[in-house]
């Protein structure tokens, strides 16, 4: 009985560095976002289904410009477009000529992955953060969301150590599906052409309109 309080005392003088570690983490990941103007990345995504335990692979571009500005091209396996824009979200599936309209706050308001991957998720204030280690050349970092959401109970994030930028994410829904995204020659170097983030369907395509939801 006597070894439980010293063992209990040691357990939190070991775990002190390690939350102050996470917290300056996640401190210097804000900052870095908030001072970026833009990058562009190569993007390989995997979406798991948990209860067949298929992997669907998806790979293309992704673009990023302050404010919230995103553009997303998924190449393969199938063409789709996903454009945020001021006010107004595209997702544009060309061969299905199908565009769907949505409110920009609609994507932001949620914890989705574009959050994640522009910095505008707040980690500090909306998760418990705790530091897994280094994985890959990175620090991995596993999120509890606070109040969690049907699609997200758990994330994971990977954080480049010298840039404090994020290479990699993967989001765990209700049902343990995962999404992961993985950046590739993230560079924020490249000035992006404005016209990037506006969308206009093209001739034939049918527009779902549901910025009224």
């Amino acid at each position: 009985m006597r070894l439980r309080t010293p063992i209990l005392v040691l357990a939190l003088v070991l775990a002190l560095p390690l939350a102050a570690r996470a917290n300056a983490l996640t401190d210097n990941i804000q900052k870095r976002y908030e001072s970026m103007q833009q990058f562009q990345a190569d993007f390989q995504q995997e979406l798991t289904n948990a209860a067949s335990g298929s992997v669907e692979k998806r790979s293309g571009k992704i673009w990023f410009k302050q404010p919230s500005l995103v553009r997303w091209d998924t190449l393969k396996p199938e063409k789709e477009t996903l454009v945020v824009g001021r006010n107004l979200v595209w997702n544009y599936f060309e061969a299905d000529k199908i565009a769907m309209k949505y409110r920009a706050n609609q994507v932001f308001n949620s914890k989705t992955m574009i959050r994640f991957l522009s910095g505008k998720a707040n980690l500090k204030e909306d998760f418990k953060v705790v530091e897994q280690g280094n994985e890959d050349g990175f620090i991995k970092v596993r999120l509890i969301p606070k109040e969690p959401e049907p699609t997200m109970v758990m994330a994971y994030i990977w954080v480049d150590p010298k840039t404090h930028m994020l290479g990699r994410v993967l989001i765990v829904d209700f049902f343990g599906n995962g999404n992961q995204v993985t950046l590739l020659g993230l560079t924020t170097d490249k000035r992006a052409d404005a016209r990037l983030f506006e969308f206009t369907p093209p001739p034939g395509v049918q527009v779902r309109d549901n910025t009224k939801q």
